[in-house]
């Protein structure tokens, strides 16, 4: 009996009601005379189940399939999409789409060259633990987290899981699948001390089955990381404000990097010059030391993807090396705009969505210097070790970004917690602040989710500790 491949269960899925010689009938005569253009066929299982104070709050289940048209001629794109799988829908779908390419006689780009690279297991998560274990998992967190301190007075746990299977077909016979699986686990817990209440966080996941992060150990330590970050917020201070060095951990702290510099080393921005980076190629544009990459061939990291949702295998771009900018991150329609190849960075949160580049996981890579040695290097500044929300402006570079766990540092040594920093700067000048770049690179625990124009997609991040000079940080002590 022949293995199971991505191909041959995509088929089972889509094709058991479409009729796949049709189907690519239709594609290759609505995308005759395009440069390029796809079928993107989406099935998706997700759920979601989440405790509140003891107590089961929620629980959903959803199963989705469907279909996206695209039709590409010059910096145009058509699109059409159907939450159903039929002929007819298809046949729709594509009248739509042959809009874009009227008077054009377009040759059809090369298809996405073919890989073998599998980054994560297949299986559905969703399906390998019943829904019994999963609200007893989430009874037993709220229990361990009770019993581990008498000043939690509230717990929130959730579990969140799915399954997307796509597949996508070219105008020229091309087909290309992937079955991508993903999961989540999030802890909160409240704590109160003589009338202060504070609460601390953590996650977790990645692309794999729901045993790693259900296992025991996993589980108790994402309660005692969130209960940890509860316990010091109840002795944090007010935080400072001004000028001052600030120096970040490593890990999440990347949401930074992602924010302030990644969108705006996505291609389209810079193809149509809206991004502060936008002419920049060749150049320095950070500190030396500083190399930042984008890599979605991670095995079962949140942001990767065995291809993207072009078809496209994913890629280890360099974006930054040494502090000289040497790349952007593509998809089809902007690489070839731009004269330049695909880095496998199209991604569409699902089929009722347009692709565009986006990034997997993006990261600064490590340095020469110890993080001890970091921290002593600072005479008074703020230690940055978690982030909450952030807001950034792609065409000036302009970022604000909210410190969820920092500490004052205070003659080479970490001081007080602090509660209300935030971080205020400028992305590409930011990059030329870094004066020391450590060695502990590290990723984040698998938390990210990305949006841009409206999509969200699950994104990965890290960083080694960082130093950087001079940043503003806006504080709440008077």
């Amino acid at each position: 009996m022949p293995l199971d491949t991505p191909l041959s269960v995509t088929d089972r899925l889509f094709f058991a009601e479409l009729d796949r010689d049709a189907s690519e009938r239709i594609v290759r005569d609505a995308l005759a005379g395009a440069e390029d253009g796809e079928l993107f066929l989406e099935y998706r299982e997700s759920e979601v189940i989440s405790l509140d104070d003891g107590r089961i709050r929620a629980a959903s289940f959803d199963a989705s399939r469907g279909f996206g048209l695209r039709a590409v001629s010059g910096e145009a794109a058509g699109y059409a999409h159907a939450g159903e799988l039929s002929e007819a829908a298809l046949r729709r779908a594509a009248e739509t789409v042959g809009a874009v390419r009227q008077g054009r006689s377009g040759t059809l780009d090369v298809a996405p060259r073919a890989t073998n690279a599998r980054l994560y297991e297949d299986a559905n998560p969703l399906a390998l633990l019943d829904f019994g274990a999963k609200t007893r998992l989430l009874a037993e967190i709220d229990a361990y987290a009770r019993g581990r301190d008498p000043r939690v007075k509230q717990v929130m746990a959730s579990l969140a899981g799915e399954w997307q299977a796509v597949q996508i077909l070219r105008p020229d016979g091309t087909r290309v699948a992937d079955l991508r699986p993903l999961v989540r686990l999030n802890v909160a817990v409240v704590v109160e001390q003589d009338g202060r209440r504070e609460t601390g966080s953590h996650g977790l996941g990645g692309r794999f089955d729901y045993a790693r992060i259900v296992a025991e150990p996993v589980w108790q330590g994402a309660v005692q990381e969130a209960l940890r970050q509860a316990l010091v917020n109840l002795e944090s201070v007010p935080a400072p404000a001004g000028e001052m060095e600030v120096v970040l951990g490593p890990g999440w702290p990347g949401i930074l990097l992602h924010e302030a510099i990644g969108h705006g080393l996505e291609g389209d921005f810079n193809r149509k010059k809206t991004s502060a980076f936008a002419g920049l190629l060749g150049q320095r544009i950070a500190a030396p030391g500083v190399t930042v990459i984008d890599d979605g061939t991670l095995p079962d990291r949140r942001g990767s993807l065995t291809v993207d949702d072009e078809g496209t295998p994913t890629n280890r771009t360099v974006l930054i090396e040494d502090g000289v900018l040497v790349g952007f991150l593509q998809d089809r329609q902007n690489a070839r705009l731009m004269g330049v190849a695909p880095t496998g960075n199209g991604r569409r949160q699902s089929f009722a969505h347009i692709p565009m580049p986006r990034m997997t996981n993006t990261v600064m890579l490590g340095g020469q210097h110890a993080p001890e040695e970091i921290l002593r290097s600072v005479k008074r500044g703020l230690y940055a070790v978690n982030f909450g929300g952030g807001q950034v402006d792609i065409t000036s570079g302009k970022f604000v970004f909210s410190a969820s766990e920092a500490y004052l540092i205070e003659d080479g040594k970490l001081g007080a917690p602090v509660k209300g920093a935030t971080l205020i700067g400028n992305g590409p000048d930011s990059l030329t602040k870094v004066t020391m770049v450590g060695t502990d690179m590290a990723l984040d625990p698998g938390i990210g989710t990305c949006g841009k124009q409206g999509q969200g997609v699950p994104v990965g991040v890290g960083q080694p500790t960082l130093k950087m000079a001079g940043l503003t940080v806006g504080g709440t002590a008077v």
